[in-house]
Formats: structure tokens, C-alpha cells, sequence
């Protein structure tokens, strides 16, 4: 039996939607700000203020439910029990299994989807227990994406006590495998294309924001083989980005192992560097593979061309984003090299944009952690940019 190699390919897609500019950035800093000191957003933000200790325990109570890409039926089930008490408008499961909340609004205003994913990069039965210390809070998932999750959960009930009605329809979604295949958020996407005007993404990010996505190529005798790919020239303009990201091989400790494989996550924003890149390490492949009379083969997760489309960092959405990120006191970072959910609604034509609410390190690791105060801000902009896009009687 020959030996082999296999190499896993993921490539996401990525798009911008392009709207005219109408007014300048000061006049929606203007409008941002007004808003912000109405008395019913004050109301709303005292809420948070006054309910830091309760935000915080619901935080790691969604943290320490595990729930692996495609297992997050435990963690759903959890936050739709919260959504419940909230006497939204509707709350129901989607046939890829994300859990859709919406708030509906007069009519007089567009429909804006708010969405956080809820699973994790973790491996099944992992038991989480968060620790805190020095103003953090210590735990895997913590950030990803679980703070963005309770983020939503928090501005609903500061919405309603604040009694705050919308003119257009807030829509929460939860979604499922946005760390593997997207199908949550190309599902609810490709169903509900059409009836969304504005999409905004929370994953990661805090001060600023990305309006538009990179496209994603996730591309072995082992050691050489990855030697040699984390030598390859990887521009930074345009913006691109290499890392291996899982090893795997054999299952008893003292063979030969009959396989080994790994993954390569390429991500740019030109289609032209992927293909460059992945050429490059075809052969890299193809050369130590031969080398020891091994084979290789490569499968193909998905693959999608990376686009960006002119005009969207001038569209309503980016501008009145940065507004409010400048009205919270943010000197805000805006790039267009985001991944994440909003690549699919931006592939569908769909203005979108994507946040956070927190600074977090250690993504991806068992060493995730989050400062906790930030959090209290971060929901606020959050807030803040919910009605400022909705509109409010």
C-alpha cells in the first residue's frame, strides 16, 4: 500500500456592495450623536450600567455550554430559553439549525440583521470552566464568539427597558458553523435574500470594523513540507495572510504513520496571490511527496472567488458606522479585510459590515481571554448602532 498525504482546501468568499455617499462623515456623527442623547438610549445604556454582575454571569454561562461546529444544539437551546422571557416578535429555528430572533420595528425603517455565531473551535467534550483575574476572564471561547452573543442578548433586554420601538425590524440570528463550512450563514442568507438591507456581523473586533472580506483558501511528509510553506513570500499589500491551522496523522503512538495531513488557511484579497500561493505549495507537495514515494491527494471543502466592490466604504452602513464608533469615543481602524459572516451577505449584494464588542486575545486556544470591562462600552456601541441603523419613533 503506498503512503499518503492529504491536504484540505477551504476558500471563502468574499464581496462588497457598493452605495453612493450622500452626506459627509460630520453630518452622521451629527446624527449619530443625537441620537445617542436621547433619553430613551440613556435609559438603555443605564440599564447596562446598572447590570454589569448579571451581563458577566450570563457571559460565562453561554461560555462554559461547549458547542463545536455543527454540535451547538446545547448552547441554542440555552439562549432561546433567554430569548423567551423577551416577548419578542418571533423566535424559531432555521433548517441549518440557526436560531432567528426578531424585533419588529413600525415598518417605516429598513430591516438589519444583527448575527453572532454560536460555535466554537473546540473539540467535543471539552469541559469549560471560566476563571477571573486582574480584569480579565480566562476561558476558551470566551471572545469567539460568545461575547458578541451575549452582546445581543444584553442590548435586546436594554432595548425593551428602555422601551425603545424601532422603525425597521431587528433581526438576531445565532448561527451555526461560521469556524467550518458557513452553512449557517449562507443558509439564512440564501433564504432571506431580498428581505435584508443591512447585515452587520459580530466576530472579533472592538474599536473598529471591516467592510469588506478576504477571500480564504484553507491548502505533507509533515515537517518539511511545512517548513518550506512557512517560507514562502506573503504579501501584506495586497492584504494576505498564511497559517497552518490542523495537523493529523495515524493512530498508534510508536508506527509508521501511513498518512499524515494538514490544513493551510491563505486568505487575500486578490484571487491572483491565492492562486499564486497555492500553485507554489502544490508543488512544494508535489516534491516531498516524491521524495519519499508518497501520494497526495487534496480535498476541496469550498471555493469561491475573494472580491471587493468600489464604493461600499462610502456606502450608508460604513459611514454611519464610523459615526457611531467616533460618537463612543473610538478613533475607529477601517479595513476591508474582514472574515467572517459578512462575506456571505456581501457576496449576496448585501451592505454589510463586521464588529465586536470587547478586546479579547488567544483566539483559537485554550488560552482565550477578555478584558471585562470593555465589554459594558462595547455593548453600548453595539446598542448605539442597532437604532442608529433601524431608525427610532
Amino acid at each position: 500500500m503506498r503512503k499518503s498525504i492529504s491536504l484540505v482546501i477551504l476558500l471563502i468568499i468574499v464581496a462588497a456592495f457598493a452605495q453612493a455617499q450622500v452626506k459627509s462623515i460630520t453630518q452622521y456623527i451629527e446624527q449619530a450623536k443625537a441620537l445617542s442623547d436621547r433619553s430613551d438610549v440613556k435609559r438603555a445604556n443605564a440599564y447596562i450600567d446598572l447590570n454589569h454582575q448579571s451581563i458577566l454571569r450570563e457571559w460565562i454561562a453561554i461560555t462554559e455550554i461547549n458547542a463545536p461546529s455543527g454540535q451547538e444544539q446545547q448552547r441554542a437551546k440555552y439562549i432561546e430559553g433567554l430569548l423567551r422571557q423577551y416577548l419578542l416578535d418571533d423566535i424559531h429555528y432555521d433548517l441549518a439549525g440557526n436560531l432567528i430572533a426578531v424585533r419588529k420595528g413600525t415598518g417605516a425603517g429598513p430591516v438589519i440583521v444583527f448575527d453572532a455565531h454560536m460555535d466554537t473551535v473546540l473539540q467535543p467534550g471539552l469541559q469549560i470552566k471560566a476563571t477571573i483575574r486582574d480584569g480579565r476572564i480566562y476561558a476558551p471561547g470566551i471572545g469567539d464568539d460568545t461575547r458578541n452573543v451575549e452582546a445581543l442578548l444584553a442590548t435586546i433586554r436594554a432595548l425593551n427597558e428602555a422601551k425603545i420601538k424601532t422603525k425597521g425590524d431587528l433581526v438576531f440570528v445565532f448561527t451555526v458553523e461560521e469556524e467550518t463550512t458557513f452553512k449557517g450563514v449562507n443558509t439564512f442568507v440564501g433564504e432571506n435574500k431580498g428581505k435584508i438591507d443591512q447585515y452587520i456581523a459580530l466576530d472579533g473586533g472592538y474599536e473598529g470594523f471591516t467592510y469588506a472580506g478576504i477571500g480564504i483558501s484553507a491548502t505533507l511528509p509533515l515537517a518539511r513540507a511545512i517548513d518550506r510553506i512557512y517560507q514562502l513570500k506573503v504579501p501584506t499589500n495586497p492584504s494576505s495572510n498564511l497559517n497552518i491551522g490542523m495537523l493529523g496523522g495515524s493512530e498508534v503512538v510508536n508506527a509508521k504513520a501511513s498518512d499524515a495531513w494538514f490544513s493551510v488557511d491563505l486568505r487575500s484579497t486578490s484571487n491572483e496571490v491565492i492562486a499564486d500561493l497555492e500553485k507554489q505549495i502544490k508543488t512544494i507537495l508535489d516534491e516531498e511527496a516524491a521524495r519519499v514515494g508518497m501520494k497526495v491527494k487534496t480535498d476541496v471543502i469550498s471555493k469561491s472567488p475573494a472580491a471587493t466592490i468600489p464604493g461600499h466604504r462610502e456606502s450608508y452602513l460604513v459611514r454611519m458606522a464610523e459615526a457611531v464608533h467616533r460618537v463612543m469615543g473610538f478613533d475607529p481602524p477601517i479595513t476591508n479585510a474582514g472574515s467572517n459572516n459578512s462575506s456571505a451577505a456581501l457576496l449576496a449584494g448585501i451592505s454589510s459590515i463586521s464588529t465586536g464588542a470587547g478586546p479579547c486575545d488567544g483566539s483559537h486556544s485554550l488560552a482565550e481571554n477578555c478584558e471585562i470591562e470593555p465589554l459594558y462600552k462595547g455593548i453600548k456601541k453595539v446598542l448605539l448602532l442597532e437604532v442608529a441603523l433601524a431608525g427610532v419613533e
